[in-house]
């Protein structure tokens, strides 16, 4: 369900001095796609000051939420951009190191799997993202997405840096999101794997 629209939306996206217009460094740049309310990819910027971030996320009144998260803190190495992120090769094309893909919509529907963030035609739009050799970060809740993750990055030529099935049993260091906690409280375990090509 999505979420409704916040009343101040309008006033914090016009007033946002945080939309991406490149960086004044050149340090690595890690994207996360489906930002949500923000959590993750502010928790990231204000403990890796060496790298920058940018947190792209479709609906602007969820991107409003996070603009007022990433107010209170005002970080210079993080930007977010409201956009598909099909779009994105547009703005980031050979800019970025690492991309997080973080619960996304899994989009169960057989009919529906070109939606998904890992599908083929989506893996092929992030290739032109990458500076140097692509790497994605993926954690989700959802099995049968992960199971298919796993098959579509191997069939794009992916290879397994690391992969657990329960994140949070592990020594793997871990910023939560949003969603991530949710789901953990009742009990799901969270699955993560890290590739590069």
């Amino acid at each position: 369900m999505r979420m409704r629209n916040p009343k101040d939306k309008d006033i914090l996206i016009s007033n946002c001095d945080f939309f991406y217009n490149g960086f004044s460094n050149d340090h690595p740049i890690h994207v996360e796609i489906g930002m949500g309310k923000g959590k993750f990819i502010l928790e990231m910027a204000l403990k890796y000051p060496e790298y920058n971030f940018i947190g792209v996320e479709k609906y602007s009144s969820v991107a409003s939420v996070a603009i007022k998260k990433i107010n209170k803190y005002k970080p210079e190495n993080l930007r977010i951009l409201i956009t598909d992120a099909i779009n994105l090769k547009e703005v980031l094309s050979e800019k970025i190191d690492v991309i997080y893909l973080n619960f996304s919509d899994p989009w169960p529907k057989d009919r529906h799997a070109k939606r998904r963030l890992t599908s083929k035609n989506y893996l092929e739009s992030f290739d032109y993202l990458f500076k140097n050799n692509p790497h994605i970060i993926m954690k989700t809740d959802n099995d049968d997405l992960f199971d298919y993750s796993l098959e579509s990055f191997k069939d794009y030529g992916y290879k397994i840096n690391k992969i657990t099935y329960d994140l949070h049993n592990t020594n793997i260091p871990n910023i939560t999101t949003e969603y991530e906690e949710k789901f953990s409280q009742k009990g799901i375990k969270i699955k993560y794997v890290d590739v590069i090509k």
